[in-house]
């Protein structure tokens, strides 16, 4: 029976090599189908130079590369570098969805502090609750009494919004300051596709969650 491709995201790999290495890579976000065999067929052409360094870093970062156990950040040490870095505001801690948000936010330079990685979003559609998420590592962060003020750096979507309220209840007992980000984040927006320029606005225009 011929390989189905019509859902690559959830089904066998199949044997052949080169529909190995198409449907592998349609599974990585923002590859589909077509852009994945055209990615597959320019590594084909240059195995030497384009795939096997491929296949050696990821091989390398598979080994490598661990969950930060004090902000989810991923990283080749634990806790990560910028848990590590002496240079940080250690009283300033930024919830963010994913690390995406985390590496976007560094990318951009705009938060000097600390991180926090929830792992998601809180969805009753999606069946997520509150012990689906690092919610409650993050109020004994805060409850350790380092904490001088949490920044709830949450996509705009009605989940992140849900998420954000949940949070500033669950915190506003300890009597830390929670703020959220405002300007020049879209309704829908996702912090990861976002310009540097626009992360940096939406952290100086923060205000009370």
């Amino acid at each position: 029976m011929p390989f189905d491709p019509s859902d690559v995201s959830r089904g066998p790999v199949p044997n052949d090599p080169v529909e190995q290495l198409v449907v592998l890579l349609s599974r990585l976000p923002g590859l589909g189908r077509r852009s994945a065999r055209r990615a597959a067929l320019k590594m084909l052409q240059d195995p030497q130079r384009l795939m096997l360094p491929l296949a050696g870093a990821l091989n390398a970062a598979a080994a490598a590369v661990r969950p930060c156990r004090v902000c989810g950040n991923l990283d080749t040490q634990d806790p990560c570098n910028v848990c590590r870095d002496p240079r940080r505001e250690r009283g300033l801690v930024c919830v963010v969805e994913g690390v995406a948000d985390l590496w976007a936010l560094e990318r951009g330079g705009a938060h000097r502090g600390l991180y926090h990685v929830l792992g998601g979003t809180l969805s009753a559609l999606g069946g997520v609750g509150p012990e689906d998420l690092s919610i409650q590592p993050l109020v004994e962060r805060v409850s350790a009494g380092e904490v001088e003020e949490v920044i709830l750096a949450l996509p705009a979507t009605v989940e992140g919004a849900t998420t954000g309220h949940y949070l500033a209840d669950r915190l506003r007992p300890l009597q830390v300051p929670v703020t959220r980000l405002a300007q020049g984040v879209p309704m829908g927006g996702a912090l990861d596709v976002l310009d540097d320029g626009t992360l940096a606005a939406a952290l100086r225009a923060r205000r009370p969650a």
